[in-house]
């Protein structure tokens, strides 16, 4: 029996989510800028046919702007975050074995659900996640995840399917006319890099990768790609990971609202940035052995000399403890720290992450020492969440914090901050 496997994909979320309380953004323009008001990141379909390309800078579509009237927004993070939850609690209802991909994506498995109302059911949740947040989705079901991705796009992409298009329900005639219609580049993990080295052999299309032979690709491609013909062919390859799947690998950075100098104002950014990542960690119930640091000035400023660096430092002990981290990612910033460059960005990663309950502690650590370290930490966050985010911090990530990115256009926190609700009032 073949598997039924969704994915549930929000449609151009960060602007749906916009529009959900600013119902004056509707049928307009409208284009959600990354940190700093930097890039595209999101854009309505109005804005798309206006030829606003995804992760283009602000600045080279300004003469657009103003001449169609385009609405641009800073991104709303916590606004989508909480939008994002309330969509997977909805899921979890409809089906218990699920997998959250990303803030707007979702796998479902609907394997033993009735075969023949599955889009029946699939068009049920639409309607139910638009009625209870306002959110339009696309659902698209395959055998395999790969395939229900490819569902999904074609789903978005053809107003026919009315948002839910179910491979499972057509014939292998049917399903191959669609995959001949889409480009290689478009499929799960290939992209414009693989697409020239596919071409060169004859594959343009999904259905031109699906029928060819995988022992071709042995020399010039890796094992995931094959994995993704037997996928395409309703093979199960990569399986749902579950909702308690835990990252490996943890990052954050952001570009500076203004070009910084002083390694003071480095000091405190890489502070800030590793204070989340250990909220993160710790979230996922983990701990980390490595960290990684790095800086860069903008590679745009043809004006200055550039400069980027990086260090990655190995921890004595696996940890999750803030204060910590934050000694051994400054102790590294130093290294790595060049006076007389202006810098636009910073950021950390954190690796070699394990569960908590199986890292394996150093032979001279002391047990009462962590054990002090795992009540402060969950003081720390227990405080942040019921006080609100950031009312405790490590005083390393400074106060003022001018280098903060810019939100110039950000919407209110509609959902996760009492002085942004919404007020309804009635004029008599």
């Amino acid at each position: 029996m073949n598997r039924s496997i969704a994915l549930v994909d929000c449609n151009n979320f960060y602007v749906s989510c916009e529009r959900v309380f600013n119902p004056k953004l509707r049928n307009k323009p409208v284009v959600v800028l990354s940190n700093n008001d930097g890039c595209a990141v999101a854009r309505s379909e109005e804005a798309k046919a206006l030829g606003i390309r995804m992760g283009e800078p602000c600045f080279q579509f300004k003469h657009l702007a103003r001449k169609h009237n385009i609405i641009t927004c800073s991104s709303n993070y916590a606004l989508y975050a909480d939008m994002s939850d309330r969509i997977m609690s909805i899921l979890f209802k409809f089906s218990p074995s699920q997998e959250i991909y990303s803030i707007d994506e979702c796998f479902l498995d609907f394997t033993g659900f009735r075969k023949n109302g599955l889009t029946a059911y699939a068009q049920e949740i639409c309607r139910y996640i638009q009625q209870q947040t306002g959110l339009p989705v696309c659902i698209g079901i395959g055998a395999s995840k790969t395939l229900a991705k490819l569902a999904n796009y074609i789903a978005k992409k053809n107003l026919v399917f009315q948002g839910v298009c179910n491979f499972n329900a057509m014939s292998i005639r049917e399903q191959n006319k669609w995959l001949h219609r889409i480009k290689v580049g478009k499929i799960w993990g290939i992209g414009k890099k693989l697409s020239p080295k596919l071409q060169q052999i004859g594959v343009y299309s999904i259905n031109d990768l699906k029928n060819i032979n995988p022992r071709r690709l042995d020399l010039q491609f890796s094992a995931s790609l094959k994995k993704t013909i037997y996928e395409l062919n309703n093979i199960v390859c990569f399986e749902l990971e579950g909702t308690t799947a835990k990252k490996k690998q943890i990052t954050c950075s952001r570009s500076f609202g203004v070009l910084i100098t002083s390694f003071k104002s480095l000091e405190q950014s890489i502070a800030l940035y590793v204070s989340r990542a250990a909220e993160k960690l710790r979230r996922q119930n983990s701990y980390t052995g490595s960290i990684h640091i790095y800086i860069c000035t903008s590679p745009f400023n043809k004006k200055e000399s550039c400069y980027e660096n990086s260090i990655n430092i190995p921890l004595p002990e696996q940890t999750d403890d803030t204060l910590t981290l934050i000694q051994f990612s400054l102790f590294g910033l130093r290294k790595i720290y060049q006076n007389g460059y202006r810098y636009q960005k910073a950021g950390v990663i954190l690796s070699k992450i394990v569960s908590n309950k199986k890292y394996q502690p150093d032979l001279f650590s002391k047990k009462k020492g962590r054990k002090k370290s795992s009540s402060l930490m969950a003081a720390l966050d227990q405080i942040n969440t019921l006080m609100g985010k950031k009312i405790l911090i490590i005083a390393a990530e400074g106060i003022t914090q001018p280098w903060k990115m810019r939100q110039n256009n950000m919407s209110p926190r509609y959902t996760t901050n009492w002085n942004d609700l919404i007020v309804a009032s009635q004029l008599i």
